[in-house]
């Protein structure tokens, strides 16, 4: 079992991060709690020397503390550096190199992965600041726990609220002991609706949920792999230990998964990709209406799985799945689907079927590859998504022979 190092910021989550601590202690784990400045005035220190047994560490310049470099020996001994709550401050000293505090020192000094739990008020979350030092951080390997919604301490309804204590206690153990026949893979799953924006109030969209797409993230991650979820617009909470990329439109949606893409394993591209989009782009000022008709003009978006499929050529990897979300007969579409984007795998789905499909958490599809079809009867998505990487995993087997 590993020496954690539990890294508590100044924000309301910081009671949290107590149960935390009880929740790493109770897999086996040693805890070391550091505590910024602004930490200490959420919770007391002696509340997690009590749960760690362990002297808190809050000074980087503590008496006596130097005599070791402290922060360089607790660096060089540590499994995962965790830091939960993970306010906007703290991940802006990550991501741009300040080192003015014991934590921050600490993240440039240890090689030991790192997992944040970012919470914060909701516009904090989505400033385009925020969201451009969490990706300077994933593109360095830094993991995320992605935040709950609910009330926030603001008295905010929103998206921000630290992820709940188990949680962030599965994604550090995943990153300490991971397991599974997809270890150490990188897998990109794209999932949800992309909107296509007509004017500041109005967008064209479609019913999905993003709840296929999920469920295969939370899959492959189980499985060992790192996942990158590029998701267009959806309530749901992210999976422990998926790194996420949220878009809006097909276009945002096609540049994530481009910029994914490079060395993974597989791409599975669950999103309903909106296939046309306002030839003129978004209008500057809400379209005023009218008694007369609105006559708008639309375009294609670019083909995301066609491109992977012409780009890899003849390459095994990565290894493609898509969908085909059908009326009629959605086993032929598939087929021809198939061929005309060059992937190894078609999930083809009647989307006319009420039991099933959006909104749903229920699905049944037909597997479609080369040589071979197998139908999947009506079940949880999550069964779904055992069996579409169950057989995403014999193609690359077969490819590798």
């Amino acid at each position: 079992m590993a020496l954690i190092a539990l890294g508590v910021t100044g924000g309301i989550g910081a009671y949290k991060a107590v149960e935390v601590a009880r929740e790493l202690q109770k897999g086996g784990h040693e805890v070391a709690a550091i505590m910024t400045r602004s930490a200490r005035r959420f919770v007391g220190e002696v509340t997690f020397e009590a749960i760690t047994r362990r002297r808190v560490i809050t000074d980087q310049y503590a008496r006596g503390a130097n005599a070791d470099i402290e922060h360089i020996s607790l660096a060089t001994g540590i499994g995962l550096l965790l830091v939960a709550p993970a306010t906007a401050n703290i991940i802006g000293k990550f991501a741009n190199g300040i080192a003015d505090d014991f934590l921050t020192s600490l993240y440039l000094a240890t090689r030991a992965p790192v997992l944040m739990a970012p919470a914060m008020n909701t516009n904090m979350l989505e400033h385009e600041a925020v969201r451009r030092n969490m990706a300077t951080l994933a593109a360095r390997g830094v993991r995320f726990v992605d935040p709950g919604a609910g009330y926030l301490a603001c008295g905010w309804i929103g998206k921000g609220r630290l992820a709940e204590p188990q949680a962030i206690a599965e994604a550090a153990e995943r990153i300490l002991a991971p397991s599974g026949s997809l270890l150490g893979k990188l897998v990109v799953v794209t999932a949800g609706p992309t909107y296509e924006d007509i004017d500041p109030v109005r967008y064209i969209g479609n019913r999905s949920s993003g709840r296929m797409g999920y469920e295969i993230a939370a899959e492959a991650a189980r499985r060992g792999a790192r996942v990158v979820l590029v998701s267009g617009p959806t309530p749901l909470d992210v999976p422990a230990g998926v790194e996420v990329v949220r878009v809006r439109s097909a276009e945002e949606m096609h540049k994530a998964v481009h910029a994914a893409a490079p060395g993974a394993e597989m791409v599975i591209m669950a999103a309903a990709v909106a296939d046309y989009t306002p030839a003129s782009g978004r209008a500057a000022e809400k379209i005023e209406k009218s008694d007369a008709p609105l006559d708008l003009r639309l375009v294609r978006t670019k083909d995301i799985l066609a491109e992977l499929g012409t780009a890899r050529r003849e390459r095994a990897r990565p290894l493609l799945v898509g969908f085909a979300a059908e009326s009629g007969d959605p086993v032929a579409r598939g087929r021809e689907k198939l061929v005309r984007k060059a992937a190894d795998l078609i999930v083809a789905n009647d989307i006319s079927r009420t039991d099933a499909g959006f909104d749903s958490d229920m699905n049944a599809a037909t597997l479609i590859s080369r040589g071979a079809e197998e139908t999947i009867p009506l079940g949880p998505k999550s069964d779904l998504a055992v069996r579409i990487l169950d057989r995403a995993e014999q193609l690359l087997a077969l490819a590798a022979k």
